[in-house]
């Protein structure tokens, strides 16, 4: 199957609104880092399961077995698709995102070697994948990137090298993102992985901006020093929004210790006096009712992703972040954060830029309301690695850091706007959002005269507004939903 036939099949394509001007026209979803469109023909697959839906740990009514088989099903495409060992490796499926399986890592990991009371933790991290080791290792060492800002890029190795040496002996696991949900920035993880092991530390990738666009295998040439211990991602960021986070990680790391979360199903017996975890994977690491569709859905996602081929989809993404790249750069006044050599710090589907003189909040604003782009803007859950990309500008602002409004006068100027790609990109999306810049930096006065700044900062147009409930309400469509069962009341 090519990639081209996934690329139609997903929910809200055709949404349209109408903009500032008048005009109604078709969403351009510019916004797949945060989370991306629903891929419809895995959300059919967990729609056809809900007919037969019931809870799962038994077999002794048809649903249920039913059930528990697709739940199993859905571990099994997880580990596929990081070509991980079911003999050496366990996927289980918790949260709603990464955040809960990194807080459970960060916990477990600690709890099992505190002698190792270290954790490094690149400059580049999302935050789910730095307050967790902040809040439960002994100490957290920020690893350096190359280069200066704001040209950074991924995270430097002959650096690690030297903080592995510095620490010899106390550090637990490497926490690293497989790519920056900012840049797009692609780390070198089996690199990384190879030096960690070399010095007895365990290696959490957190591959949540990087499954849905480039493969990533446990292991890249099969040397069990280059294999990633463990790998957590977002059902959705990988085209499965309601889907839990999944993590896929060696079992010995989590064999003959309590696991983290303890209730039903994660047992083989209670008593009044104590309990007995079960030995079974994932059942011991997957206490409660599970979220079943989600997880259903997502293993439906990673399959037809694996039938398209994750190489080729890479292929033909590289092709349009090269577009948006090249015509991005060529607009005087825009500036790219990180390294702009993709053949030297490659990225996958995210760029992150500024506008001379715009705040971003300015011009995320302009382009929705006036180009229906969305992007988004701010610091992206990675407050560190943005400021130290905007340091540099900041220092040149005119701007007294001891006047007492200082830190309301910098605000607007501490972020910046993030396009992100998704299989569904379209060439016209990438024209609407270069257009859109052509005419904010051809035109700064005249935008920044229809727009405010609220009490909290936030920039709304003096005219237009679009309220949510206007675009939409769920007490509406729930009134559809009542009309639908009154006429069949009355029918009845």
């Amino acid at each position: 199957m090519a990639p081209d036939t996934l690329r139609w099949d997903f929910i809200g394509l055709d949404t349209r609104y109408r903009l500032a001007d008048g005009r109604v026209t078709r969403r351009h979803y510019l916004d797949s880092a945060a989370s991306t469109l629903a891929l419809r023909g895995a959300r059919q697959v967990a729609d056809e399961l809900l007919r037969h839906y019931a809870n799962t740990h038994s077999d002794l009514h048809f649903s249920a077995r039913i059930v528990s088989h697709a739940y199993d099903w859905a571990h099994v495409q997880a580990l596929k698709f990081v070509r991980a060992d079911p003999g050496r490796h366990v996927a289980f499926f918790a949260g709603s995102g990464c955040t809960a399986l990194l807080n459970r890592l960060a916990r477990t990991l600690a709890a099992r070697r505190p002698e190792r009371d270290v954790v490094l933790v690149s400059l580049m991290e999302h935050h789910a994948n730095d307050l967790p080791h902040r809040r439960h290792a002994g100490q957290v060492v920020r690893l350096p990137l190359t280069g200066a800002a704001p040209v950074l890029g991924a995270i430097d190795l002959a650096a690690l090298e030297q903080v592995l040496e510095r620490y010899r002996g106390r550090v637990n696991y490497v926490a690293v993102s497989a790519a920056s949900n900012v840049t797009g920035i692609v780390n070198p993880v089996h690199d990384i992985a190879a030096l960690a092991h070399a010095f007895g530390a365990w290696v959490v990738v957190d591959a949540s901006q990087a499954l849905a666009h480039a493969p990533l295998p446990l292991c890249d040439t099969g040397s069990p020093d280059r294999e990633l211990d463990a790998v957590v991602f977002s059902g959705h960021k990988l085209y499965a929004p309601g889907s839990p986070g999944a993590a896929v990680v060696r079992r010995a790391l989590l064999e003959d210790t309590e696991p983290d979360e303890v209730g039903g199903g994660m047992v083989d017996d209670v008593q009044q006096s104590g309990y007995q975890v079960t030995a079974r994977f994932p059942d011991r690491e997957e206490a409660g009712t599970p979220n079943t569709l989600g997880a259903v859905q997502l293993g439906a996602a990673l399959n037809l992703l694996q039938r398209a081929g994750l190489t080729r989809i890479h292929a033909a993404e590289q092709q349009q972040l090269q577009r948006l790249f090249a015509g991005l750069s060529a607009l005087p006044g825009v500036r790219i954060y990180g390294d702009p050599d993709l053949q030297r710090t490659p990225r996958l589907g995210t760029v992150a830029f500024n506008l001379d003189g715009l705040e971003h909040g300015l011009v995320a604003a302009v382009l929705n309301d006036y180009f229906n782009v969305a992007v988004r803007n701010g610091c992206f859950c990675a407050h560190p690695y943005v400021r130290e990309l905007l340091k540099p500008e900041l220092w040149t602002l005119d701007i007294d850091p001891d006047a007492e409004d200082a830190a309301a006068m910098l605000e607007p100027w501490q972020g910046m706007v993030r396009a992100s790609l998704g299989l569904y990109t379209r060439d016209d999306d990438i024209e609407a959002l270069l257009a859109g810049a052509r005419d904010l930096l051809a035109r700064p006065d005249h935008y920044r005269a229809l727009y405010r700044a609220d009490a909290d900062g936030h920039v709304q147009h003096r005219t237009f507004t679009a309220p949510a409930e206007t675009l939409f309400d769920p007490e509406a469509a729930l009134g559809r939903v009542l009309a639908r069962l009154n006429a069949r009341d009355d029918v009845l």
